[in-house]
């Protein structure tokens, strides 16, 4: 009898993740038939469909848990144009989506933008038990687009107070190595500091802070996906061992696909 109960309540915790079909076709989970909005930078940029011939992580991970991408991703954007990416999506879907994932970040990194704070903090007189009247340590969100902490503060309180049954997750960047587009774009491996001193790692810590700061999934895409450019290994993931250590080929995407399906099993895809 204690073994009966045992499998009943292993049946009731699986099902609502992933149910298998029972004529034999791939599993659904919670995000099949949902409209998911896709932001971010060149890696996300559906333009490289064609221009690279190479497929992407979100159209895998499409065709795998059976939701429609809407990509407004767009290559060179950091977390100040992601800001502009969300208008849009606003003007042109309005309610009509499911879920919004960001994955940016590495770009930022690259244009030498300071870390910034979540807060600028003050004290203001504040009434408490009792009725009186004392000061009190107070913080604001910081909004604008001098600092990465800040971009992610102005996007996600958009975000937030515009589309509050939305689900939205995040994605750190992964890691990067040598980039040679041109004597104007060169991009040294990530062993090396941006200009302000500051390293990849640096940037995804402060994204990662994001979970916590405003309530949202932040998946470290940065660790699970194993996309390691710094060795040589590695090299068959990425667009060309010589000058393109930065961009993941279809290999390198898959990894990374292969990498967010698991952990997209375990988020709701709407809170509607």
């Amino acid at each position: 009898m204690k073994k009966i109960l045992l499998i009943l309540l292993s049946v009731l915790v699986t099902v609502p993740y992933v149910s298998a079909a029972a004529n034999g076709k791939r599993a659904r989970s919670q995000w099949f038939g949902k409209r998911v909005v896709f932001l971010g930078d060149s890696i996300t940029d559906p333009r490289q469909i064609e221009k690279h011939d190479q497929d992407v992580w979100w159209r895998m991970l499409e065709e795998r848990l059976g939701f429609e991408a809407v990509v407004y991703a767009h290559s060179g954007d950091t977390w100040r144009e992601i800001m502009k990416q969300a208008e849009r999506m606003h003007e042109e879907l309005g309610d009509d989506f499911d879920a919004v994932i960001i994955f940016a970040g590495t770009n930022d990194y690259y244009f030498d933008i300071p870390l910034g704070e979540w807060y600028a903090v003050d004290t203001v007189s504040v009434q408490v038990a009792g009725g009186a009247v004392v000061p009190r340590r107070h913080r604001t969100f910081v909004c604008d687009d001098t600092t990465l902490r800040n971009r992610i503060n102005t996007v996600m309180s958009y975000l937030k107070n515009e589309y509050p049954t939305k689900q939205v997750i995040v994605l750190t960047p992964i890691h990067r190595a040598y980039a040679y587009f041109s004597r104007r774009n060169i991009q040294p491996d990530e062993t090396y500091a941006n200009g302000i001193g500051l390293f990849i790692d640096d940037y995804v810590s402060a994204i990662e802070e994001t979970a916590d700061i405003w309530a949202v999934p932040v998946i470290d895409l940065h660790s699970i996906c194993g996309l390691y450019p710094l060795a040589k290994s590695h090299a068959r993931y990425f667009r060309n061992a010589e000058t393109d250590m930065l961009h993941p080929n279809t290999a390198g995407q898959k990894r990374m696909a292969d990498a967010l399906y698991y952990r997209l099993l375990g988020f709701p895809a709407s809170f509607e």
